[in-house]
């Protein structure tokens, strides 16, 4: 297991930048690392990966010193168990609506005497052979980024109990979510649905967390800077969307 250094800025007052990658290729991974992105969300919710395959999308993270996040798309301890043995180290779980489903995060990503989390010796270990189990376990506790997706009004009503959980690091709005449940599916810029993503970050930094959400360029990213929010990200197809227009245009544009 290597220092999760995405978790060491935040603990610095840093803002971080990652990317979701929902692209099934270790490959991709590697080059979003050697961009220099300091994270990268592995997405087996909105993406066909199974834990096979992000276990080489996380070497690929590893070898270019990316923090490799899987985002797993359902909240169950040998679920979660899973990707995190496999060597992710940092898990976001959608779709967190109560203080019970944020405690089971928790449980599922720790060990004790933090969570319930199952041990072997696994990837995450070296198998066993880098470090006493001892250690590890300690290690993994103080390295395991565990972020909590709020995006639904449910999830709005319950923030404060979802923020009184131990072990929640970051707190992360879904935009795209939280509009369908707001009544504006897909209307992620809607004037209501932004208001309540600033109230949103305003109470969970008061409560001393992290709050994260999309940034979907670089306007976007200061702007929610500006708003206190340090774990922003970007989806791999909008960049990929986005360069690949600008290149089109300025191709057809020369003639």
């Amino acid at each position: 297991m290597r220092k999760n250094r995405t978790k060491v800025k935040l603990q610095q007052g840093e803002a971080v930048a990652g990317v979701f990658c929902n692209i099934p290729s270790p490959a991709l991974v590697e080059i979003l690392g050697l961009l220099g992105f300091d994270f990268v969300i592995l997405d087996a919710e909105h993406g066909p990966a199974g834990v096979e395959t992000i276990e080489h999308m996380v070497r690929s993270a590893e070898a270019v010193g990316a923090t490799p996040i899987a985002r797993i798309a359902e909240n169950s301890p040998q679920n979660i168990l899973r990707y995190l043995d496999a060597g992710a180290v940092g898990v976001q779980i959608p779709m967190v609506n109560t203080r019970q489903e944020a405690q089971q995060v928790v449980d599922a990503a720790k060990y004790p005497p933090q969570g319930q989390r199952g041990l072997a010796s696994v990837r995450a270990n070296g198998f066993g052979l880098e470090r006493s189990m001892a250690d590890y376990v300690r290690m993994a506790n103080e390295e395991t980024l565990v972020v909590a997706q709020v995006e639904t009004i449910t999830a709005m009503d319950n923030l404060a109990d979802i923020l009184s959980v131990d072990g929640i690091d970051v707190v992360f709005i879904g935009p795209t979510d939280l509009s369908m449940s707001m009544g504006f599916p897909g209307e992620t810029t809607h004037p209501q649905v932004v208001q309540a993503i600033q109230r949103l970050g305003k109470e969970i930094q008061a409560a001393g967390k992290v709050a994260g959400t999309i940034a979907a360029d670089a306007e976007a990213y200061h702007r929610w800077r500006e708003a206190g929010f340090r774990y922003l990200c970007i989806g791999v197809s909008g960049l990929l969307i986005r360069a690949g227009r600008e290149y089109l245009q300025g191709v057809r544009r020369q003639g």
